[in-house]
C-alpha cells in the first residue's frame, strides 16, 4: 500500500502544468492608501490563496488553462471578485477597496489575540483552512496539523469525548475563549469540547498561541491560548447544507443559514447541527445536537451582536481504557457498565447540556479609539448515570435494612451524579490605535456557582429513587485587569508590553469523599510580558519575548490531595524566540521556547473516578525546544505543508508514594531528571497537496508523534509508544449551475493500518520490591473513512 501510495504521489506532480503570475497592489479607495493582510484566493483553487504585505503588494500564480474567480476580501471593506482567463492573463492587476461603512471590526477579539507582529508563538486557522476537514470530528481534532499538538479520542474516531495537549500540556492549561470570553469550566479548567458539537462549523477564525501568551480573559494559561471568533460579519444572504457519513455508523448533519445585510443595518446568522457514532471502542455512541444564532445592529461607529448557543452531549462512558493484557486480543474492550450481572448496562453514559448567551456592545470613538463591553452567561446541567454492584450502605449514610430478620449488607444500585452550574460575568477592552502606540485596556469579571450532587434512581434493596446521598456547593469569583501596548521604535522594530492582576476567591464546601474537607483559598497574580519584533525586510522577521505566568490548583488537585500537602499555586517563566522568512511562494518560520516551572501541577497517570487526571506539584521542572513549520508552493498545483516540535520535558527531582501490594502501605521513591508525564521529545506532520485538475485538491497528511511516558518516572514499562499516521483527503468543487457551490469531500484516515494510542494511564504499584506498572491505553481506530457534501445557496 505504502509503494501505491508513492507511486500515485510521483504520478500526480508528474502531471503539474505551467503557471501565470498576477501581481498588483490592493488600495482603500477612500484614502488611497494600501492595504496589508488582504486575503486574495482563486476560489476554484482553496490552496493558492495569499495576503498582501505592508505595502499592499501582492503576487500569486494561476493555471495556464480555464477560468478562474479571484475574490479579495478584507474586514471592513466589501468585496471585490473579478475573472481571469489563463489565455490573456493580466501581468498587473491593481485592486481598489471600498469601505463598508460599517463597524463591523471584532474589537473583542484585537483585544487578546496577538498581532501579526507580536513577539509571540502562534498560529491561525481561517474559514477555509477548518472547512477543509471538517467532517464532525471534534474540534481538536482538527488542530491536530499544528505544531506541537498531540490529540487524542476516547471512542478513537474523533467524535465524542476528546483531547488535546500544546508542548505536552493538557487542555487544563489551556486558556480557551470564544469571542473573548472564557469558556474554561472554572473547575476543573479544562474545556470539554463534547458540549459544543460541531462548533468549528460557525467558526470564522481560530488562533492558538504556545506559551504562555498575551493577556486574556478567564482561566490562565500555561501551555497555550486557543481563541474561537465566530462575530464574522457576511454581507450577502447564503444559505448552506453539510452532510457526512462516516465508519462506525458516524453522521454529521447541518444546516447553516445568514440573512445578509438588512436595511443597511441588521444581520441574523443560525446554525443546527447533530452528530451520532457508534464509535471504534465497544458501546462509546454519541448522539450529540448543538444549535448557533447570532443577531447583530451596526452602524457606522457602533455595532451590538447577541449570541446564542448550545451543546447537548449523550455519550457512552469510554472513559477507563483498555487493560495492557487485552490490548493485542481485544482492543475496543470497554469496561464500562459491566457491573452489571449478564450484559453490560445500556446506560452507563455521560449526559450534559451547555447553553451559552453572549451580548456585545461595540463602539468607535473616533478613527483610533474604541471601546468593547461584553456580558455573558454560561449555564450547564447534567450527569453520568452508573450501574454499580455490591454496594455497602454506610458508603451513602444509611443504614442497613432489615429483611426478614436478617441485615443486608449491599445492595446493587444506578446512581446519578449531577453537575449544575452557572457562570457568568463580563468583559471590556478599550483599544487605541497610533502612529507610534497602540494598546488596549482591558479584563473582566467572573462568577461561577456549582452544585455537585449525587442520586440514586433505582436500588435492588432499601434505597427510595432518587435518594440524595451527597450535595456539595461550591463557587469561584475571577476578575482580571491587563495593559498592553505596542511601542513602534522605527518603521522596523516594535516593543511590546503587557501586564495583568489575576485575583481568584474559591470555596469549596465539601467533597463526596471528604464531607468536611472546606478549602476556602484566595490567590493573587501578577503576570507581566513584554518582547520585541524586528522587521528586517519584507522577507525576513525575528522576535523574542519572556512573560511571567501564575496559575491556581483545580478541585480535584484538593480532592484527591485530602490526606496530603495542599495543592499550591503554580509559577511559569516562559522565554521565545522566533524567525520568519516570507516570500510569494514560500514561507519558514522557527522558533525557540524554555519554560521554567515552580511548583508545577504534573500528571501523575492515574484517573479519577471520573476519567480525570490526577495531578500532584513538582517543585522544579521544564520544557525546552525548538518548532520549525515551513509551506510552500512548489507550483500553481502542488503545496508542501510541514512542522516540527523538538523538546526536553524534564523533572529536576520528585518523590513519588507507592502503594505495596505486600505490605498495604504506601512506599516512597525518588526519582531525579525524569521526563514529564505525556510529553513526547518529538512531534511532527506534514500535508503534500496537489491540484491535478481544476476543482479537485488531493492531500495526503501525515502525524507523528514520539514514546510518552504515562507517569513522571521515566519507566519504559509505562509508555506509550511512539507512533506514525497517514490520512487521505480528496476536496472537489462540482461544476453545475444549480447551486453556488457543491464541494465533495473524502478522507480516508489511518491509511496504513496503524495499531497506536494516542493516550493512557497508569496505576504502579511495588510488588516484590519491584515497581509493577497496570497501564491502560486509548487505542484510536485502524482504517476509516468519512465522505462528506456542502452545498451552498
Amino acid at each position: 500500500m505504502r509503494q501505491m501510495m508513492l507511486w500515485l504521489l510521483v504520478f500526480i506532480t508528474g502531471a503539474l502544468h505551467a503557471q501565470s503570475v498576477i501581481t498588483g497592489t490592493v488600495t482603500n479607495k477612500t484614502n488611497g492608501q494600501p492595504l496589508a493582510g488582504v486575503s486574495i484566493i482563486l476560489q476554484e483553487k482553496v490552496q493558492a490563496g495569499v495576503h498582501s504585505d505592508a505595502k499592499g503588494h501582492f503576487s500569486i500564480t494561476i493555471p495556464t488553462k480555464g477560468t478562474y474567480t479571484l475574490t479579495a476580501s478584507y474586514l471592513g471593506f466589501k468585496s471585490f471578485t473579478t475573472q481571469v482567463h489563463a489565455a490573456n492573463t493580466p501581468a498587473v492587476l491593481d485592486i481598489t477597496l471600498e469601505e463598508t461603512g460599517l463597524f463591523v471590526k471584532p474589537v473583542e477579539i484585537s483585544s487578546l489575540r496577538a498581532g501579526k507582529d507580536a513577539p509571540f508563538t502562534q498560529s491561525t486557522l481561517s474559514a477555509a483552512d477548518i472547512k477543509k476537514d471538517n467532517m464532525g470530528q471534534d474540534l481538536p481534532i482538527l488542530l491536530n496539523q499544528l505544531p506541537g499538538v498531540v490529540t487524542s479520542s476516547d471512542a478513537g474516531t474523533g467524535i465524542g469525548y476528546t483531547g488535546m495537549r500544546v508542548r505536552g500540556s493538557d487542555i487544563t492549561r489551556i486558556n480557551v475563549t470564544v469571542n473573548g470570553i472564557p469558556v474554561n469550566d472554572a473547575e476543573s479548567q479544562g474545556t470539554f469540547f463534547v458540549n459544543m458539537p460541531d462548533f468549528a462549523s460557525s467558526a470564522s477564525s481560530i488562533q492558538l498561541q504556545r506559551g504562555v501568551g498575551t493577556s486574556t480573559n478567564g482561566a490562565g494559561a500555561f501551555g497555550a491560548s486557543l481563541n474561537l471568533s465566530t462575530n464574522e460579519f457576511r454581507e450577502k444572504a447564503y444559505a448552506e447544507i453539510n452532510n457526512s457519513y462516516g465508519s462506525f455508523n458516524s453522521w454529521k448533519h447541518t444546516v447553516k443559514a445568514g440573512s445578509g445585510l438588512i436595511n443597511d443595518h441588521f444581520t441574523f446568522d443560525a446554525r443546527l447541527s447533530k452528530i451520532t457514532s457508534d464509535g471504534y471502542i465497544d458501546r462509546a455512541t454519541s448522539d450529540l445536537k448543538s444549535f448557533y444564532t447570532s443577531a447583530a445592529y451596526i452602524a457606522k461607529k457602533t455595532a451590538i451582536r447577541l449570541n446564542v448557543f448550545s451543546g447537548k452531549e449523550k455519550t457512552y462512558q469510554a472513559w477507563n481504557g483498555v487493560p495492557e493484557e487485552l490490548l493485542k486480543t481485544d482492543r475496543t474492550y470497554n469496561s464500562a457498565g459491566t457491573e452489571k450481572p449478564g450484559t453490560p448496562y445500556d446506560n452507563e453514559t455521560d449526559n450534559y447540556q451547555q447553553d451559552h448567551y453572549q451580548l456585545f456592545f461595540n463602539q468607535e470613538i473616533n478613527a483610533s479609539l474604541n471601546f468593547n463591553v461584553a456580558f455573558h452567561m454560561t449555564r450547564g446541567r447534567g450527569y453520568y448515570e452508573q450501574y454499580k454492584a455490591a454496594q455497602a450502605f454506610g458508603e451513602y449514610g444509611l443504614e442497613k435494612p432489615v429483611i426478614n430478620g436478617d441485615s443486608l449488607h449491599t445492595t446493587d444500585l444506578v446512581r446519578q451524579l449531577w453537575l449544575d452550574n452557572h457562570f457568568y460575568g463580563g468583559i471590556f477592552s478599550v483599544n487605541r490605535t497610533g502612529q507610534k502606540l497602540n494598546w488596549s485596556l482591558g479584563g473582566g469579571w467572573n462568577r461561577y456557582e456549582g452544585d455537585h450532587y449525587g442520586k440514586i434512581i433505582w436500588a435492588q434493596h432499601g434505597i427510595d429513587k432518587d435518594y440524595k446521598y451527597y450535595n456539595y456547593p461550591a463557587d469561584k469569583n475571577d476578575l482580571n485587569v491587563y495593559w498592553k501596548g505596542e511601542f513602534k521604535i522605527t518603521d522596523a522594530i516594535r516593543f511590546f508590553a503587557d501586564m495583568q492582576y489575576r485575583t481568584v476567591q474559591y470555596n469549596m464546601n465539601g467533597f463526596e469523599d471528604a464531607p468536611l474537607a472546606a478549602p476556602h483559598k484566595s490567590y493573587h497574580f501578577f503576570n507581566p510580558k513584554a518582547g520585541v519584533f524586528y522587521n528586517i525586510n519584507p522577507h525576513h522577521q525575528v522576535y523574542a519575548s519572556f512573560a511571567i505566568g501564575n496559575k491556581e490548583p483545580n478541585r480535584t488537585d484538593f480532592e484527591v490531595n485530602l490526606n496530603g500537602t495542599e495543592p499550591r499555586p503554580e509559577k511559569l517563566k516562559n522565554i521565545e524566540a522566533g524567525y520568519a522568512f516570507r516570500t510569494t511562494n514560500t514561507t519558514v518560520e522557527a522558533n525557540l521556547y524554555y519554560m521554567n516551572y515552580k511548583d508545577q501541577l504534573v500528571l501523575t497517570g492515574k484517573l479519577n473516578n471520573v476519567g480525570a487526571y490526577v495531578r500532584t506539584n513538582i517543585q522544579k521542572s521544564y520544557r525546552m525546544g525548538v518548532e520549525l513549520q515551513s509551506t510552500t508552493k512548489l507550483g500553481n498545483f502542488c503545496s508542501l505543508s510541514v512542522n516540527a516540535a523538538l523538546s526536553q520535558n524534564k523533572i529536576a527531582d520528585f518523590t513519588a508514594f507507592i502503594m505495596n501490594a505486600d505490605t498495604q502501605q504506601e512506599e516512597s521513591r525518588h526519582f531525579s531528571k525524569t521526563d514529564i508525564a505525556f510529553s513526547p521529545n518529538a512531534v511532527a506532520g506534514y500535508t503534500f497537496t496537489v491540484a491535478p485538475v481544476k476543482n479537485l485538491d488531493l492531500s495526503i497528511v501525515g502525524k507523528y508523534v514520539s514514546r510518552q511516558f504515562m507517569d513522571n518516572t521515566s519507566n519504559p514499562n509505562s509508555q506509550l509508544d511512539a507512533y506514525y499516521v497517514n490520512n487521505l483527503r480528496f476536496n472537489y468543487l462540482v461544476p453545475q449551475p444549480l447551486f453556488k457551490e457543491l464541494g465533495l469531500q473524502f478522507t480516508l484516515n489511518n491509511i496504513f493500518d496503524t495499531k497506536y494510542s494516542s493516550n493512557g494511564a497508569t496505576y504502579p504499584a511495588i510488588e516484590g520490591g519491584e515497581i509493577v506498572p497496570y497501564n491502560y491505553y486509548f487505542p484510536m481506530a485502524g482504517i476509516n473513512f468519512f465522505v462528506g457534501v456542502n452545498i451552498s445557496f
